[in-house]
C-alpha cells in the first residue's frame, strides 16, 4: 500500500528545515511588524518619559509624615533619570541613532 506524502520537507534560508503541506509555502521571512513591534518609541518617547518621573517627585509633596516615602520615591525617580541619561549615551554611540 503506497501512502501518498501530504507533507514535504523545505530548506529555509537561515532557519531550521521546515514540514509544510504540499499545497502551501514555507514562510521565508516574517517581519517584526506583522507580530506588532515597530521598533523603539523614538524621540516622543523619550521626551514623554519624563513625566512619571516628574509624577514621583511630585509625590513627595503630602501628608506623609515619614521619610521613607520620600527615599523610595527619590530613588525611582533618580533609577528612572539614570535610564534616560544610559540611552541617550547609547544612542549618541550608536551605530545608526533616530
Amino acid at each position: 500500500m503506497s501512502a501518498v506524502s501530504a507533507t514535504q520537507r523545505v530548506n529555509q534560508p537561515g532557519r531550521e528545515e521546515a514540514v509544510v503541506r504540499t499545497d502551501a509555502h514555507a514562510v521565508e521571512h516574517e517581519r517584526p511588524e506583522e507580530w506588532g513591534w515597530h521598533g523603539e518609541m523614538g524621540k516622543w518617547g523619550r521626551r514623554l518619559a519624563v513625566i512619571p518621573i516628574l509624577f514621583l517627585l511630585s509625590m513627595i509633596i503630602g501628608n506623609h509624615e515619614g521619610r521613607l516615602e520620600d527615599l523610595w520615591l527619590v530613588g525611582f525617580a533618580l533609577l528612572m533619570v539614570l535610564i534616560l541619561v544610559w540611552d541617550a549615551r547609547r544612542r549618541k554611540n550608536a551605530w545608526r541613532s533616530r
